[in-house]
């Protein structure tokens, strides 16, 4: 299993600046605790997304391309 740090800052305007330390770039925000790390878990769900998508483009057309589920 995965594990993830997230970093919480509070707002001046309320509720919390979310971010996930190990992966640059997922950084999300929510009114609660839970609320802001269930949106930067998001944040880095999608940002792998884009990572997956864009390396597959870039991929040469003769590459082996394998998804993986899980990766003991």
């Amino acid at each position: 299993m995965e594990q993830w740090t997230v970093i919480l800052e509070p707002a001046d305007e309320g509720g919390f600046t979310s971010y996930i330390a190990e992966v640059p770039g997922a950084i999300s925000e929510g009114q609660t605790e839970d609320e802001a790390i269930a949106m930067a878990l998001d944040a880095l769900h999608e940002l792998m997304a884009s990572y997956r998508e864009d390396a597959i483009k870039k991929a040469p057309s003769n590459a082996i391309v394998r998804r993986l589920d899980h990766v003991a």
